[in-house]
């Protein structure tokens, strides 16, 4: 079960508006502000409460309930990577040519 904290969480990194999610979800805007005025555990009928997570998880979020064996409890993440954080295309590659020896006396390491 998700919080109303994670709720407005998972807006934030989606940059949304509340009735952004309540169109998103096709639910009330009424609904998405009840949900999150009140702490803790969402409380409303399942379909509604499934169409919001729905919603989310389309858009690239995902939601962690902290019964997993990570550090940390409850909270959301994109779901997929932006993009690559490192640059792994080896044919664009820079070799300065003053590092193509090691020059290194024998047992420096390295």
């Amino acid at each position: 079960m998700i919080t109303s904290e994670q709720l407005r969480a998972a807006r934030a990194l989606l940059r949304w508006e509340q009735k952004d999610l309540a169109e998103a979800a096709r639910v009330s805007l009424p609904l998405i502000e009840e949900l999150e005025a009140v702490p803790g555990q969402l409380k409303t009928e399942g379909r509604a409460i499934e169409a919001i997570i729905n919603a989310v998880h389309s858009a690239g979020v995902s939601f962690f309930d902290g019964d997993y064996s990570s550090p940390g409890g409850p909270g959301v993440r994109f779901s997929q990577p932006s993009g690559p954080s490192l640059d792994t295309n080896e044919d664009e590659t820079i070799q300065y040519r003053e590092f193509f020896e090691n020059d290194a006396p024998p047992g420096a390491g390295g």
